[in-house]
C-alpha cells in the first residue's frame, strides 16, 4: 500500500468516501460539519492520507527495488539447487560413507594453499560433505569450500561461498540488501525496510477506516467498479491480505541493518534477549591450548628452547562421535581447533522443528567442555532467529520461499497500483503530463491535543530509534514546508491584497 487514496472531484468514478472539499475536510460531496472533522478518526484520516501519499510517492521506488530483488533472492534457493548440482549431489549413493577424517584429506588435497577452518558432514545421503578453507586472495568474509563425495572421497568442485550461500545465492543476497554498492548501497535496503512498516500500517488504517456499500469488499476486490475505483479495491484488499508479511519483512529486515540494527542490537541485549554462544574455551582466561609456551623455563646462556610438545588431538571423527553422543546430531558444522579453542560442533538445522544445539569438545581427550540448547535460549534471541529465518526463507522452506515470492510480487503491484491511483486521480484529464495531488496542508492542525501529543511523542521516538525514517520524514517536512512557502509568495504574487 503506497499511495494516496484521494480524489478529486473532477473525476467521474469518484466515490464520496474519499472526496475532499476546499477546506481540505474529508467527508460526503458538499459536507462541511465542523464536529465531524474535530472528531478523532475525521481528523486523523487526512494526516495518515498525507503521510500515505508522500511515503508511498518517494520511498515506493525503493519498495519495488527491494521486493524485485528479494523476490530473486526467494528463488536462489531452488536455483543453486539447479546450478551446482554436481558440487552439491553424489554421482551414486554408496552404502557407508568414509571417515571424515578421509573426507578432510581429499579436499586438502584438491586445495592445499587452502587452511581448514571447518567441515560440514553430507547432511543427506545424496549430498556431499563441505570443506571450508580460509584462502589468501578471497575477500573478507568468503571463504573456499571444497565439496567432497562422502562414498568415494571423490572430490566435486571447488566454490568461493560467503557463509552458507553458494555464488549465486551470495551475489543476489548482496544484490537485495545493497545493490552490490558496499556500504553505502545498504541505506538503500534500510530506507526501505524502515518505512515499509509504517506505509503498510497506515494504509492498513486507511482501507479498514474507509466507507463501503457492502462489508465483503473489505476483503474482496468490488466487483463491477470501474477506473479508479477498481484499481483503489485490488490496492485495499491485496493491502490487507498482505500486511502482516510486509510489517514481519520490514521488522527481520532491520534487525541487520547499520543503524537501526545497532539500536535494536542495544536494547535487546538490554532485555536479557541476546543470543548466547558455546564456549570453546580450554582453559578460561587461557590464550593457548598449553597456556604460555615459556611459562616456568629459563633459559641459560647458549641455550636453546626445546620445541613446544605437539598438542593431542583426537581428531575430528571421534569429536563428532562425541557430539552425536551429547545428542547434537543434526545437519552438523564442525569448527576445528583454533588457539586455546576445541571443537564446536553445531547443529545447522532451521527448518521447523529447528535443531541448533551445540557442544564444545576438547580435543584432547574428546570430554564435552560445554553446551548450548536451543531451548534455553532467551526468548528474544529465539524470535529474532526464527524471524531472521523467516525473512530468508528457511524456517518452512520451499513453503517459506513461496511465501516471500508471493510478498513481492504483491507489494510490486501494490506500488503499481498506487501510482496508477496517483495518475487517474489527476484533475485535468485531458492534461498528460498532469498528476494527482496530495491532501491538503495542515492536516494536522485539525487533531485534538489528546491526540496530537501521544502521535508527535510515537513519531520522534520511533525516528530516533530507527535513523533512516527519522531523518527523511524531517528532509520530507523540510522540502514539504519550503514547497508551502514557494506556493504562499505565488499565490500573494498573484493576488496581491
Amino acid at each position: 500500500m503506497s499511495l494516496d487514496k484521494v480524489q478529486d472531484v473532477r473525476t467521474p468514478d469518484a466515490d464520496p468516501s474519499d472526496i475532499t472539499d476546499t477546506t481540505g475536510t474529508t467527508g460526503t460531496i458538499g459536507t462541511t460539519d465542523t464536529s465531524e472533522r474535530r472528531g478523532g478518526w475525521a481528523a486523523l484520516r487526512p494526516l495518515l492520507l498525507r503521510t500515505h501519499f508522500y511515503a508511498g510517492l518517494l520511498i515506493a521506488p525503493l519498495l519495488f527495488l527491494a521486493a524485485a530483488t528479494g523476490l530473486l533472492y526467494a528463488g536462489s534457493w531452488q536455483a543453486e539447487k539447479i546450478v551446482y548440482s554436481d558440487e552439491l549431489t553424489v554421482a551414486s549413493v554408496g552404502e557407508n560413507a568414509l571417515p571424515l577424517s578421509a573426507q578432510v584429506a581429499a579436499a586438502k588435497g584438491a586445495a592445499p594453499q587452502g587452511e581448514i577452518v571447518s567441515v560440514w558432514p553430507a547432511p543427506d545421503a545424496d549430498a556431499t560433505t563441505r570443506v571450508i578453507m580460509e584462502s589468501k586472495g578471497l575477500p573478507e568474509g568468503e571463504t573456499l569450500t571444497v565439496f567432497v563425495d562422502p562414498y568415494t572421497a571423490e572430490v566435486r568442485g571447488q566454490l568461493t561461498t560467503s557463509g552458507d550461500a553458494l555464488p549465486l545465492r551470495a551475489w543476489l543476497s548482496e544484490f537485495h540488501s545493497s545493490l552490490q554498492l558496499g556500504d553505502f548501497g545498504r541505506n538503500y535496503s534500510e530506507l526501505a525496510a524502515s518505512w515499509l512498516w509504517v506505509v503498510a500500517l497506515g494504509g492498513l488504517a486507511l482501507w479498514i477506516g474507509r466507507r463501503r456499500k457492502r462489508k465483503a469488499e473489505l476483503v474482496l476486490p468490488a466487483r463491477g467498479a470501474m477506473g479508479r475505483r477498481r484499481t483503489l479495491s485490488w490496492h485495499g484488499v491485496v493491502g490487507l491480505w498482505s500486511v502482516a508479511g510486509l510489517v514481519v519483512l520490514s521488522a527481520t529486515g532491520l534487525t541487520w541493518s547499520k543503524y537501526a540494527g545497532e539500536n535494536i542490537g542495544q536494547l535487546q541485549d538490554r532485555l536479557g534477549g541476546a543470543t548466547p554462544a558455546v564456549s570453546a574455551k580450554l582453559k578460561p582466561g587461557a590464550d593457548s591450548a598449553g597456556g604460555d609456551e615459556h611459562a616456568g623455563h629459563t633459559m641459560g646462556p647458549g641455550e636453546e628452547m626445546p620445541p613446544p610438545a605437539p598438542t593431542a588431538d583426537i581428531g575430528i571423527d571421534r569429536a563428532v562421535e562425541a557430539a552425536r553422543a551429547a545428542g547434537v546430531t543434526e545437519y552438523l558444522q564442525v569448527t576445528l581447533p583454533a588457539k586455546g579453542n576445541g571443537y564446536v560442533v553445531k547443529e545447522k538445522d532451521k527448518q521447523v522443528p529447528v535443531h541448533l544445539d551445540a557442544v564444545a569438545i576438547d580435543p584432547a581427550d574428546g570430554r564435552v567442555l560445554d553446551e548450548l540448547r536451543f531451548a534455553d535460549y532467551p526468548l528474544l534471541a529465539k524470535m529474532t532467529r526464527f524471524g531472521i529465518d523467516l525473512h530468508m526463507g528457511q524456517t518452512f522452506g520451499l513453503v517459506n520461499q513461496l511465501a516471500l515470492a508471493a510478498l513481492a510480487v504483491a507489494l510490486m503491484f501494490l506500488v503499481f497500483w498506487g501510482y496508477r491511483m496517483w495518475w487517474l486521480r489527476r484533475p485535468t484529464k485531458d492534461r498528460k503530463l498532469s498528476v494527482g495531488r496530495p491532501q491538503p496542508r495542515g492536516a494536522w492542525r485539525k487533531l485534538p491535543v489528546t491526540v496530537l501529543l501521544p502521535l508527535a511523542a510515537v513519531t520522534a521516538v520511533a525516528g530516533w530509534f530507527v535513523p533512516m525514517l527519522g531523518i527523511s520524514l524531517v528532509a520530507f517536512l523540510a522540502v514539504d514546508v519550503l514547497l508551502g512557502l514557494v506556493a504562499r509568495r505565488r499565490t500573494k504574487a498573484t493576488h496581491p491584497a
